[in-house]
């Protein structure tokens, strides 16, 4: 493993970091196989209690590797869809985890980002970290990462911040569901503790059928619609604005529409 660092306490909770810093923890095809190979690992290990998702550096995530989905652009169509597929693996493999998820969310998230709190049992944040579903500035929609986003936030409050790729603050964050609460940043790690303790106490398998039901009760994210969202997002990659968004970032300049 060389994008994530995963780390396990004697008491089993296991603290799965993201570990790109010097790319604020963008989402890289790396990064992305070695999330889901983590999310299977985690997930079968009995002695892992609960699972805390954090990042180093200053990012928590800058979302999708601008670099990557460039590649992914020029690429052929069957290797467009395998890169969309394995983020779609991806953040259904962490939704999906049979253990507690708790999001450390030290600093800021977009894009994608936004997308790994979302699969979150709940995300705890530092106030002064920024947030937003970047994606439409350069052309492409929050695709695989919808379904987690408008199961969180609800559609109502989604439609506020889905589309307009504006930021907002942790306090907004909270106002939106995103975030569970928010605190000081030296206080961050008690926080997480706070919310983590309480699975010492409790049956695992309990835990994982209590999770898996209550995934069952909620907004459908079947494959179906996991599927969709695929499609949605080659389709992104395939029109002629997505292209001239990424390339408008790497030339730092404003993209045709920008005004």
């Amino acid at each position: 493993m060389e994008t994530i660092r995963i780390e396990t306490d004697a008491r089993g909770i296991a603290t799965l970091w993201l570990a790109r810093a010097d790319k604020h923890n963008a989402l890289s095809a790396q990064l992305i196989d070695e999330l889901t190979v983590a999310a299977g690992r985690l997930g079968a290990d009995p002695a892992v209690r609960a699972v805390v998702l954090a990042a180093e550096g200053r990012t928590f995530c800058a979302g999708g590797d601008l670099a990557w989905m460039r590649e992914q652009m020029g690429a052929d169509a069957a290797t467009r869809r395998q890169g969309a597929q394995a983020l779609a693996a991806m953040l259904n493999a962490l939704n999906e985890l049979p253990k507690p998820l708790i999001g450390r969310i030290h600093g800021n998230a977009f894009g994608g980002g936004v997308g790994m709190m979302s699969v979150c049992d709940v995300a705890v944040g530092a106030r002064g970290a920024t947030f937003g579903l970047t994606e439409t500035r350069l052309g492409l929609i929050p695709a695989t990462i919808g379904p987690y986003v408008l199961a969180r936030m609800g559609e109502d409050r989604a439609r506020r911040v889905f589309m307009s790729a504006r930021l907002f603050d942790a306090a907004e964050a909270v106002s939106l569901n995103l975030l569970a609460y928010a605190v000081d940043a030296a206080d961050l790690d008690a926080a997480v503790q706070d919310e983590v303790t309480p699975y010492l106490q409790t049956a695992p398998k309990a835990v994982a059928a209590a999770k898996a039901l209550a995934r069952a009760l909620g907004p459908r994210i079947d494959a179906q619609v996991i599927a969709m969202t695929i499609d949605r997002l080659v389709a992104a990659w395939e029109d002629d604005e997505a292209p001239e968004g990424i390339a408008a970032f790497f030339d730092k300049r404003k993209p045709r529409w920008h005004q």
